[in-house]
């Protein structure tokens, strides 16, 4: 890989494409502004703050992003690189099978005049894998501590990155009126632990989808059909979130009713 190729001063994000061993300068961003965003407020003032501290170079995080589908973890990412591209931040897109590729890409990147983050989507880890051992190095370093302009962001629908049995419950052991989890559940919970913020996200409740829903619509007065087609629609996809209120606003976008 070769850091000359991207532009930093001029580029906020770039990806890891395993074919040319290299990064490619991601060239349209998605326009989610920070604004945009509802129903995760909780989320995103913890998000901020860590990631102030990070580019202000005081202590911070990496932080771990988990929780049900399309309930904005993803949004929010992209939202934060909008929100603080201006301000020193980058961001490096790594596929889940590239992992093995992060201490080539932090070398690269470790003395630059920027503040780097690193963005895995949709992190986890089926039994046998091996890729988060470079992950853990990278989080938390091994003889050589991570740099300080480098953290790792990651999204997951897995609290704890792994899958978890039940087998692995029954081998924990009561000693001395101590429990003793089993080995296959220290290792699960080992990585997640190496991201120091934890932000969990939950199914939006009728409310805070309903929410979600009115900021597509801003000019709208009368809202009573718009909430009762809105409800119908996510009674059809069987889930309420930010995703289902972003699918009803591309369908229904342009109605008459909704003008």
């Amino acid at each position: 890989m070769n850091e000359s190729n991207i532009d930093w001063q001029n580029v906020p994000a770039a990806v890891w494409r395993r074919h040319r061993a290299g990064l490619r300068a991601i060239r349209r961003l998605d326009p989610i502004a920070w604004g945009d965003l509802s129903g995760i407020d909780r989320q995103q003032e913890a998000l901020a703050r860590n990631t102030e501290r990070f580019l202000a170079g005081q202590p911070c995080n990496n932080v771990l992003l988990w929780g049900s589908r399309g309930t904005g973890k993803s949004s929010l990412i992209k939202a934060l690189l909008n929100r603080y591209r201006n301000l020193g931040l980058r961001m490096i897109e790594v596929d889940k099978d590239d992992l093995v590729n992060l201490p080539e890409i932090v070398d690269e990147i470790s003395d630059l005049p920027y503040r780097f983050v690193l963005y895995c989507d949709d992190l986890s880890f089926e039994v046998g894998e091996s890729g988060y051992k470079a992950l853990k190095s990278v989080l938390e370093g091994s003889l050589e501590l991570p740099p300080d302009n480098v953290r790792v962001y990651a999204t997951s629908n897995r609290r704890h990155l792994m899958p978890e049995f039940m087998s692995d419950n029954l081998k924990s052991e009561v000693r001395d009126g101590e429990l003793h989890p089993a080995e296959a559940i220290e290792e699960q919970v080992s990585l997640a632990d190496r991201f120091g913020l934890q932000l969990s996200f939950y199914p939006f409740s009728k409310d805070v989808y309903l929410q979600a829903v009115d900021a597509h619509f801003p000019n709208l007065e009368d809202r009573e059909e718009l909430h009762l087609e809105a409800m119908r629609f996510a009674t059809g996809k069987g889930v309420r979130n930010g995703r289902t209120a972003q699918q009803f606003y591309r369908a229904y976008a342009g109605d008459p009713r909704f003008s």
